[in-house]
This record gives C-alpha cells, structure tokens and sequence, in this order.
C-alpha cells in the first residue's frame, strides 16, 4: 500500500509510539486520525500537521467512539484504509501479594477490556469500514496493525493481567487474518520489548530503567518510538506481510 494513499485510524497515537507512528506516517504523505483520551496530547499533535491530521478524543473499548472516529475519517479524508491501536493499560500485580491477598479481579477485568477488548472493538469496527474501500491493484482494501508486547509470550512475576491480554492479542492475530483475507484485509501484531516511551518510564527509577535496559543482547537500550513507527510503515507498505506478530526488542528474552 503505497503511503500517499493511506489514512490511517492511529488508536492512542497522542503520545510514546503511537504519536512516533502518527509523524512518521503523514511526513511519509499519509493522513491520520488520532483517538485517543480528552486529557491526552492528541489535539497538540493533530495541530502539528494541518489538515493531515485530525484529533478525536475516545475510548479504545467504546464502539459509539470508535465508530465516530471512523466517521470522521471517512468524511475528512474518504476512507479508513490502516488502523495501528496502541492504547494499552499496562499494569502489575502479584496473583497472590505478599501479605497473601489475591489478585483484584476487578484489575484483572480492568486491563482486559483496554486491552483486549478494546483491540478487537477497534479492529472488528475498522474492518467493517475496510470492507467498503475500493481495492487497490493486488486487491487489498486495508491492513490493521494490533500491537502487543514482549509479556505475551514471556510475562515475568506481577504482569499476570498484562501478560494474559497481550497473550490473547498474539493469539487472534492469524486467525482474524484468514477471517479477513477475502475481503483484501492484512492483519499484523507488532510485540515490542522495552521502548522509551511515558509507559516505560512510569514508576520507575533511573538505576531500574538503566538495570533493564542492560539486559537488551544489542543494541544494549531501549528502543526508540521511531523505530517502532519504522516497522509500522514497513507493514503497511508490504503486502505479503499478513497474519504475522512480529518482534521488535533487540533479541530481549526475559
């Protein structure tokens, strides 16, 4: 897909990798709507780039929200062609603390439905969109771009909750790719390891952030935001990347 033509629904691209995606794609010629919170930095963004941008503060887990940004998108600039959703709650908690108390389940419940609900309301609602859009000469008509994590596959102690969302956005990856491969739709996962965004650096102390940091084979840091937004555009623009989660972390193993 060539990116001229693209006009991507950015979910969470107000800041850390969604917003690296959001620059890298317009200054690449694509458009962007970005959902995102009302307390979030999405309209500070949109303002950057013009008409290229549009802001819509939503919900990743609410339809009515998500179907409004599609409208919008769909007024503002004919289509929704490529989706990215990056919102994501990243949270920690023993299964039982150290004072024996289990897990809340209201937590539990909490981060699954940002999570992995909020994913596939946001992919089954742009594939709806997609499945009007004219295809291009291969026959595609839109590629969404789910992202999940190194905790997918690899959780460590305390992110049960995260871990087991990422798992489950891992896990519908392949088969939503063949529920939607008639229709010209590619389906991709991205599953970053450690990157330098606010999420990371949320609660933790420079000596934790340089520790972890150290345990990257190479290159030995984080990554950076632009570097994810580079992979994005890579499976925006390759077809015959479909069905695919794809790791980006420097050969990090937990």
């Amino acid at each position: 897909m060539l990116l001229e033509k693209v006009v991507a629904l950015i979910v969470g691209g107000a800041s850390g990798i969604g917003r690296a995606t959001a620059i890298r794609l317009i200054r690449a010629g694509a458009r962007a709507v970005i959902v995102d919170l009302p307390s979030s930095e999405g309209q500070n963004t949109a303002q950057e780039f013009g008409s290229h941008c549009t802001f819509i503060p939503g919900h990743v887990d609410s339809e009515s929200e998500i179907k409004a940004a599609i409208k919008v998108a769909k007024e503002k600039y004919g289509c929704v062609n490529a989706s990215i959703n990056t919102a994501a709650l990243n949270t920690k908690e023993l299964t039982l603390s150290e004072s024996g108390c289990p897990h809340p389940l209201e937590l539990f419940e909490e981060t699954m439905k940002i999570n992995a609900v909020g994913t596939f309301n946001v992919a089954r609602l742009v594939a709806e969109s997609m499945a009007t859009n004219t295809p291009d000469q291969e026959g595609e008509r839109g590629v969404i771009v789910n992202v999940s994590s190194i905790h997918g596959t690899e959780g460590q102690s305390g992110k049960v909750a995260y871990a087991a969302t990422k798992g489950a956005i891992n896990a519908m990856t392949l088969p939503m790719a063949r529920d939607l491969a008639k229709l010209g739709i590619r389906v991709n996962t991205i599953s970053p390891g450690i990157f330098n965004t606010p999420m990371f650096m949320a609660g933790r102390t420079k000596e934790s952030r340089e520790a972890i940091t150290k345990s990257v084979p190479f290159p030995r840091r984080t990554g950076k935001p632009e570097e994810f937004a580079q992979l994005v555009q890579a499976v925006i623009e390759n077809p015959m990347i479909n069905g695919e989660i794809i790791r980006i972390d420097g050969a990090l193993r937990f």
